[in-house]
């Protein structure tokens, strides 16, 4: 148990990591960890559909099929609470690049 904790951290570390140097894949490979519960991480849809808009806002029409996929087994308040999420990830990131 404590080492698949110990990978899913690194894993969600890792693509964040990547994710916030603007990285489309890793948001991707983030939706599809939490939507399937790969290396470790738990599923968890709305976690999951943060991701996957946010590498669909950036291009990635895989993205934009899986997120309709997983919306299918959503609550429209989940999904509102997804979307909050990536608006609040957009938010926190943008000095970020701006300072960059």
């Amino acid at each position: 148990m404590a080492h698949s904790l110990k990978t899913a951290t690194f894993l969600i570390e890792s693509r964040i990591a990547d994710a916030l140097s603007g990285d489309v894949q890793a948001l991707y490979e983030l939706g599809i960890a939490y939507s399937t519960g790969s290396g470790g991480v738990p599923v968890d849809l709305i976690e999951a559909h943060k991701w996957f808009n946010l590498a669909a806002l950036n291009g990635s029409e895989a993205a934009q099929e899986c997120r309709a996929d997983i919306a299918e087994d959503m609550t429209a308040r989940e999904i509102a609470e997804a979307q909050r999420q990536a608006r609040a990830w957009l938010a926190e990131i943008a000095p970020a690049r701006r300072a960059a």
